[in-house]
């Protein structure tokens, strides 16, 4: 566990090691529905690590799901982000998308893995429920 302050700490390094941490979640899910091929298996990821798909669920888990302090961390994230012009992507998305890697981070790092696994369930629900509409 490494010292980490949600107020002071950089969101740039807590998107880096949480977009790390959230693809091993997703991947590790997308083993658990049986796939065999990896070409299908990295298919059915790229909706839960696109910045689309990390988008949403950040609009929909701000509508009540997260705390307050989780809120103002992801709000900072996404507002620290500086981007050009996104591949794929919206530059609104882009940085709502790095505002959800700084919350997997720092909940990662704080070492609280209870949330940690709330807050990204509920985000590939999220997601999945989109992609089923």
């Amino acid at each position: 566990m490494i010292e980490v302050n949600s107020k002071a700490s950089n969101t740039t390094a807590l998107a880096y090691i949480g977009d790390a941490v959230y693809e091993v979640y997703v991947r590790k899910y997308v083993m658990g529905k049986g796939m065999v091929r990896v070409d299908k298996m990295n298919s059915l990821a790229i909706s839960y690590v696109c910045a689309d798909g990390q988008a949403k669920a950040a609009r929909e888990l701000m509508k009540g799901f997260l705390t307050e302090e989780e809120v103002s961390l992801l709000k900072r994230g996404r507002n620290h982000t500086n981007t050009n012009k996104p591949r794929g992507s919206t530059p609104i998305a882009y940085k709502l998308a790095t505002g959800f890697e700084a919350l997997v981070g720092f909940l990662y790092l704080h070492g609280d893995t209870q949330r940690l696994d709330q807050v990204v369930a509920e985000a590939m629900k999220i997601i999945e429920e989109e992609s089923h509409e």
